[in-house]
Parts: C-alpha cells; structure tokens; sequence
C-alpha cells in the first residue's frame, strides 16, 4: 500500500490511474498554429466553450495557453504552458510549446516530461528548419510522434508530396490515418482510412465552436464528391502498397508516424486527432534515474521540475515550479524532499493548471503535470521525492548559447528590484545568467539561444519588478567550456573572457573562431571543449 498524508492508494490503483494519462507536447516551427490547435482540442473535449483561434484580431479572444502579454501583442507563443483536462475516461495533459528557434530551451525541457508529440506542418511550407530540428530531438528521446498537416483549408502542397518529403528528408515513415478529401485550399472532408467513410465537417462562424461532421459510407460519398472521393481512395491504397498502414509498433518505437489532415483555425479534422490520441498515444512508463535505474510507476512519490514561471496571476507574482509526476501518487500537503539540496519542501499550495487559469489539486499520479505554488526554493531540474534512499532523475539541459549582452539598471534606484529580477529570470532559465568578478554582481551577462530572449527578459524586468534594464550586447561568437578555472587568467585576456554559469560551468568566450584558433595555438595546455546543445 502507498501512503501519502491521510491517503491509502494501492498499487494498483496507481496503475489504473497512470494508464488513463497522456501527456504529449505539441510541436512546430513558429506560425504552424500550435496554440491554436491547442485551443480546439481543449474544444471538443468540451472544457472551453468558444475558442479565440486568431491572435491579435478585434473581437476575438486570446488562446488560452497563450496569458503573457507579448504573447497577446505579437500573437506567438513564447512560453510554454500546461492545460489538463479529462476526454472520456481519459486524462489529458497537454503542453503547448514556444515555436520560435529563440526559445528551444524552453521547447527542449517540455519534451523530456512528455510521452509523446504532436507535430504540426503548415499545409503549404511542409518540413521546415526548427521542424526538423525538433523532430531529430523526438527521436533521439525515443518520443512517440504524431504528424498533423495543419491549414488544409488554404492553398497549399500536394498531399503526396508532403509525405513523401518525410521519408526522403528525415527517414519516418508516413502512416496516414485520414487522407484529405480535395486539394489544399478546397477542404471538403477526410477519408477515414481505419474504416472508409467519408467524414464532412460544417463551417462555424469563425471556427469559434467545434465543427459538425457527417459520416457517409463509401457508395454515397462517390455519389456526392465524385472525382474527388475517387483519388482520395486511390492514393490512401497506393499509400497502402508503399507501407503505409498504420503500425503501432513502428508508431511507439519512433520510426513511422501516423498523419492527419485538417485546419485548427477550423477546427476540421481535430476530433480524430484527440481520439487518436486517447486510443493509442502511450501511457505513463518507468522512467530512468540518474543511474539508469527505472522507478516503477507504483513505487513512492516522485518527479521532477521541468519548468518554473513567475507572473502567471499578474495580481500576486507568484512562483510556480511545473513538475512531471514520474511514480506513486501526490497529494496535496504532503512534505517532499527536494534531492538537489536534500531539504524538505512543503506541498500545501498544489494547483492543476489550464493556461492562466488555475484550480486546486488534491490528488496527481503518473503522467500528470502539476503546479507547485510559492516554489521558490526549487529550481528547473529538481527531482522530487518522499523515500530514503533518495531517487534522481537526470537534469534537464542548458543549451549553448550564441548571443551575449551585458545587464545593467537603467534606474540605480531601483537596484534591488534589479536583483531581484535577475535571481528570478535565472532561476526559470529565461536567459542564462553569466557572471565573473571582473565585472562584478551589478553586471550580469545574459547569454541567450537567440536574441528575442533577451526582449523576454528586458519586458519581464520592466513590466513584473519595475526596473527597466539597459542591455548592452557583447561581440563574442563563439563559446566552450573551460574544465579548469587555473588557465582563467590565461583565457581571460586579448578580448577574451570567462563568465561562470549558475551550474558551476564556466564559459570562455571568443569573438570567432580565429581567435579561439589563437588561443589553442599559444596555450595547447588549456582545455577548451564545445558545448553540445541540448547535453551538456
């Protein structure tokens, strides 16, 4: 029997629970519209009763998922968030993801708490460069991938041909489970390869509510779409002949993905993805610790912090730490130990999050994502725990940075605000935060992915902690790591320099790579190694 508080949960029970969750990210490049089939999932499975499906437009509602307001303004995501909801008997944790290259860090730790993806291509632009990327890190994590050709109802590519660029270019292979009914631009509806019928779905005004569909069998939809009908069923069977039928082996191992086709701005086509999603997405599964040992589902309470997000409930700065249960069952109140620092945390302010909007969590089991209020002492990475011995998880990634800007208070006054600030942004990984005595505590560097990060932090300083920031950016270009801080002095000089990490790595920075060429030429015996993005 599992205790936790007051409460007695069989392992069974754990079990039952943790086979009900699917927890999955969705995933593109920028403007495939993420958020928005985020929203229309959140639709029919009837949590949300109108949808705000386009950004920035008079009249029409933000997305849920999408609450900071440069979110609002430029109508991108550029944080991820979390929205738990129940479909059927099912539970459903949903995290939607920043699309643009500059906030992949963000991306990159919401994938290491999912058990699998939905990726997004833009009917007309198919596979484009984060993509590709993105796939590549799916399938180095083993994460199960569902494909989603997004915007049908726009002019774009040929069905076959957007297929076929996923074998030819990243070697998955296409397992479509609809197959559009008229060319991008001329949606009439989808086959449904798993049974034949025809599916046609009715317009709603501004695809504010989910879309009706009819179903018709093979001999009526002929009747009604003629030529149409008739090359939908004749490129799903030479699919058929090419390897194409669906396989769940090859779907749960990574190698093939099934493909859908339909428009979220619509809502066409995103009931059979969220059913796909509850009959065969996979559920909840040992996960490895730090020695590579898997901690069954049943064992005692654990997880692990992925994300931490100041300024969610603009009326109280609060702090929450989002976390991945990974075994046993969480319940609200009980004291965990925090395995980074082996002190206890207390988990009396719980809360189950959709987008901004929050409600109190009682009870979580594996798979669910929950929100631990007031979080201040934990920090991306943490692994959470109730048992001795301790488990850790692996920690979470901290990429390569390639922009660097110096950070220094536009108001004096406002110092303390400015530190503050600073400790906060660090601690979510908003910007790495660099430091050296050479420039001191009043002069933190901020290195970044990409350069919309460092508008990210500067809005955040200003708008959260009153304390507009001057930001002054560096010419270094290229970084590595160096393992011994005896050659510090070495490194730090002919424009060189050496910042050192929150984590202890320190950082030496060169303005090319001719002078980081220079460097090894006059001092071999220093040791200077590439930070790998994403591992190191």
């Amino acid at each position: 029997m599992i205790t936790a508080g007051p409460l007695a949960v069989s392992p069974a029970d754990v079990l039952r629970e943790a086979d009900r969750r699917r927890t999955f990210a969705v995933i593109s490049h920028p403007d495939a519209g993420k958020s928005t089939l985020t929203e229309a999932l959140a639709l029919h499975a009837q949590v949300i009763s109108e949808a705000g499906a386009v950004h920035g437009k008079s009249g029409r509602r933000g997305v849920v998922s999408d609450w900071m307001e440069m979110e609002k303004a430029r109508g991108i995501s550029i944080t991820s968030a979390a929205l738990q909801f129940a479909y059927g008997d099912a539970v459903v944790n949903l995290l939607d993801t920043p699309g643009h290259a500059d906030f992949s860090e963000d991306t990159y730790r919401v994938l290491a708490a999912v058990d699998s993806a939905v990726m997004l291509l833009d009917a007309a632009r198919g596979l484009e460069p984060q993509t590709l990327k993105l796939f590549d890190v799916c399938r180095h994590r083993g994460i199960p991938v569902i494909t989603f050709v997004n915007k049908w109802d726009r002019p774009g590519r040929d069905a076959l041909a957007l297929c076929d660029e996923l074998v030819e270019r990243i070697g998955l292979q296409p397992m479509p489970l609809t197959w559009p009914v008229g060319d991008a631009g001329h949606f009439r509806g989808v086959l449904d390869r798993r049974d034949g019928h025809f599916v046609r779905y009715r317009r709603t005004a501004g695809g504010a509510t989910a879309a009706g569909e009819e179903r018709f069998g093979p001999q009526v939809a002929e009747a009604e779409e003629g030529t149409e009908w008739t090359r939908a069923v004749e490129e799903a069977d030479l699919l058929a002949a090419s390897g194409g039928d669906f396989d769940l082996e090859r779907f749960l191992d990574a190698s093939a993905t099934p493909v859908l086709f339909g428009s979220a701005v619509l809502n066409f086509g995103v009931r059979h993805l969220l059913d796909l999603l509850v009959e065969l997405a996979p559920r909840p599964t040992p996960r490895l610790d730090v020695q590579a040992r898997p901690r069954a589902l049943d064992a005692q309470f654990s997880a692990f912090v992925f994300k931490v997000q100041t300024g969610m409930d603009p009326s109280h700065r609060d702090q929450v730490a989002f976390a991945r249960v990974c075994s046993g069952v969480f319940e609200r109140g009980m004291v965990v130990t925090n395995a980074t620092t082996g002190k206890p945390f207390a988990t009396k302010y719980v809360q189950q999050v959709f987008g901004q909007q929050r409600s109190t969590l009682d009870t979580a089991y594996p798979g669910d994502v929950i929100g631990l209020v007031n979080a201040t002492a934990l920090r991306v990475g943490d692994t959470l725990h109730v048992e001795k011995p301790a488990v850790r998880f692996p920690g979470l990634p901290s990429f390569a940075p390639a922009h660097f800007a110096v950070a220094r208070p536009a108001d004096l006054s406002r110092s303390k605000q400015f530190r503050k600030g600073i400790e906060q942004l660090e601690s979510e990984g908003v910007v790495q935060v660099l430091r050296s005595p050479r420039r001191g505590d009043g002069a933190p560097v901020f290195a970044a992915v990409g350069p919309m990060q460092f508008e990210v932090a500067a809005h955040r300083l200003d708008a959260e902690f009153k304390s507009p920031v001057r930001l002054e950016r560096l010419p270094y270009t290229v970084v590595r790591r160096l393992d011994d801080l005896a050659h510090r002095a070495v490194v730090d000089s002919r424009g060189n320099e050496v910042l050192t990490r929150a984590d202890g790595v320190h950082l030496a920075l060169f303005t090319d790579s001719t002078a980081l060429a220079v460097m090894r030429r006059l001092h071999p015996e220093v040791s200077l190694e590439p930070l790998v993005a994403g591992t190191d």
